[in-house]
């Protein structure tokens, strides 16, 4: 293995395993490596929706505030590198190949998944570099996810919806069981769930392992400004006021995430961590240059407008459709794909509300539901179909029926934003389940 296309190739071959819950994987892992995961110090982060923006906001603040920072999230966009990062910067090709040589051994042994070697890659890289804290975003879950081997200095968790109900379970309730999960022994927790059931399991399991919970709901928020660019708003919380923050994602959804990235460095500065006001501004306004996020309410083509979003469950859907009519988009041209594991006919309702015109599209992972099937949706409510096929010719043909002067959106999975990014950077993609 010599090359990083040798070693990337090598990693997804590993979803040929499919995925596996449970930490016995990543722990032999963990043991071959000598446990980077013990040199770490964490933020660890779950929930159902806002966790990566979230994450990037805690990272990037503390990248502005002079500390050395990981950010591990998955899925990536366009290329492998991009789930793990250092101050923003993509893990080198020289260190995927390294890392992935070392670990190949133990992985075959012990039949490892693509997801337990890329997160035991990200934490040997973070320990080897010598960061001064890691952000880590959990992949699917909490309880059984191969990140939560980690014994973190703040636990966070951002909401709580129906999602993989075959694998986390049938309700909120047991949903939020699985989550809490990464509540550690004395640990502080930041929620920003608003589920009664969720909440009251969350506060259970924190009682139980004696975690002090920060339940953000609390907080005030006022929206000065919101547009595509970002926002500009006023929070208070716990005696803290930071007014007229712009913030460098749009949407008013991102408000809610900001207060968790807040309440969660208040934690890491009770622990020795200096974060001082001007570095959460420079942090906050600079989340994309910080951390490479994108994908969220993201502007990514102009003439016409195009704006993706990886929403990827109704909740998520909601709140997308909530924020382009609170900045004055009621209608687009839609480029929409989905999984098979979510609840599509519900997704399809909330979306067809802004929806012109669908391309129904299936990325290539064989996750995807059938483009025919999601055109198919969308007719039964009479919703003009335009496109059924390949992720690209959707993304061509509505950029083509929009017009200059309409509005493009590209949104149900990180797959399909993913591959349509690629597309408009004529840039390589590889095909990923995980």
């Amino acid at each position: 293995m010599k090359t990083y296309s040798e070693a990337v190739e090598f990693l997804y071959g590993l979803q040929a395993r499919g995925m596996k819950f449970g930490l016995r994987g990543i722990r032999s892992l963990m043991r071959s490596l000598g446990r980077p995961d013990r040199r770490l110090r964490c933020v660890h982060v779950a929930g159902s929706n806002g966790k990566g923006s979230t994450a990037a906001m805690i990272a990037a603040t503390l990248t502005a505030a002079g500390y050395r920072t990981g950010l591990y999230t998955s899925p990536h966009l366009i290329d492998f590198s991009e789930r793990i990062r250092i101050d923003g910067k993509p893990i080198p090709k020289k260190a995927v190949v390294r890392l992935t040589r070392r670990l190949r051994k133990v992985i075959e042994m012990h039949r490892v998944t693509f997801f337990e070697a890329t997160t035991a890659l990200a934490f040997q890289y973070f320990a080897d570099e010598r960061v001064d804290i890691a952000v880590i975003e959990t992949g699917l879950g909490g309880r059984l996810d191969a990140t939560n081997v980690i014994f973190p200095l703040v636990s966070v968790i951002t909401t709580i919806s129906l999602e993989h109900t075959n694998l986390l379970g049938n309700s909120l309730r047991k949903i939020a069981y699985e989550k809490a999960g990464i509540v550690k022994s004395g640990v502080p927790c930041v929620i920003g769930v608003r589920s009664p059931s969720a909440l009251r399991m969350i506060k259970s399991v924190c009682r139980e392992r004696k975690s002090r919970l920060i339940d953000t709901r609390s907080a005030g928020i006022r929206i000065h400004h919101l547009g595509l660019s970002g926002s500009t708003l006023s929070v208070s919380f716990r005696g803290v006021k930071v007014p007229k923050l712009i913030l460098s994602l749009a949407g008013r959804h991102q408000a809610r995430n900001a207060v968790l990235a807040i309440a969660s460095l208040q934690e890491l500065a009770l622990q020795g961590f200096k974060i001082h006001e001007e570095a959460l501004r420079h942090g906050m306004g600079s989340i994309n240059a910080f951390t490479g996020l994108c994908g969220r309410l993201s502007l990514i083509g102009h003439n016409p407008s195009m704006i993706a979003d990886v929403a990827h469950n109704t909740d998520g859907l909601r709140t997308l459709v909530k924020a382009l009519r609170a900045l004055g988009i009621h209608k687009a041209h839609v480029v929409f794909g989905v999984m098979k594991d979510k609840p599509v006919r519900t997704m399809i309702r909330v979306l067809a509300e802004v929806a012109r015109s669908i391309a129904a599209v299936e990325p290539g992972t064989n996750r995807s539901l059938p483009a025919a099937e999601v055109g198919r949706e969308f007719r039964r409510l009479r919703i003009p179909v335009f496109y059924q096929g390949p992720v690209a010719g959707g993304v061509a043909l509505a950029r083509s029926v929009a017009g200059k002067k309409g509005t493009v959106l590209v949104t149900g999975s990180h797959f399909v934003v993913g591959e349509a990014l690629a597309a408009l950077k004529r840039k390589k993609y590889l095909t990923i389940n995980q």
